[in-house]
């Protein structure tokens, strides 16, 4: 009786190594297919119905933005002059928008509405690999159709990915929080971000 229970258990060891070990290699030698893959759904979700967007407008007294962009429209653009950053600001966080400059997290609020704002970008060069080189008081600005709005550098954290209340989303009060994947110069998937703070100056 013991025997078997112990050849019941080294079999489902053994199984479930032989699953890990199956999905380990089709990851390494398909990971990038089935990323371009899912990119090209994306592409192709976002670019159905492309009609010309209205022009994003925000009421001052009321912090009330209209004509909100399209999933995957480029409403912004994002200067960090001290690392001569100079990217486009797309509404989305897709693997092809990513690809051609900064995402915004679509649960996140946008400039101006007054909460937390979040945006993602490579750790690409030209992009947040310089992300290092910032100190507190560097200066983010970020130019949409509605107005310009320049945030102060306050804090910087190391993070893990798991660690979402250090990008909490709250509507009290406005923060800029930016991030890149950490170490910035590794290639591939990392566990880690880089988090920057600002405030509107």
């Amino acid at each position: 009786m013991k025997h078997a229970i112990k050849a019941t258990i080294r079999n489902i060891i053994v199984a479930f190594l032989v699953v890990i070990a199956f999905f380990g290699l089709i990851r390494i030698f398909l990971g990038r297919q089935i990323d371009l893959n899912v990119s090209l759904v994306n592409k192709i979700a976002v670019q159905k119905n492309k009609s010309k967007p209205e022009i994003m407008t925000i009421d001052l007294d009321t912090n009330v933005i209209q004509n909100y962009p399209e999933y995957g429209a480029q409403y912004a653009t994002i200067e960090i002059p001290k690392i001569e950053v100079n990217l486009p600001v797309f509404f989305g966080t897709t693997l092809d928008l990513l690809q051609n400059g900064v995402g915004h997290d679509s649960a996140s609020f946008f400039p101006g509405e007054g909460g937390s704002i979040i945006y993602m970008a490579h750790n690409a060069e030209k992009m947040f690999r310089r992300f290092s080189e910032l100190e507190i008081d560097d200066i983010i600005t970020v130019t949409t159709s509605y107005g310009t709005y320049d945030y102060k550098i306050y804090d910087m954290q190391l993070i893990e990915e798991t660690e979402l209340d250090k990008l909490p989303i709250q509507k009290n009060e406005e923060i800029l929080m930016c991030y890149t994947c950490y170490p910035f110069n590794n290639i591939g998937y990392t566990t880690q971000r880089y988090v920057v703070y600002a405030k509107p100056r």
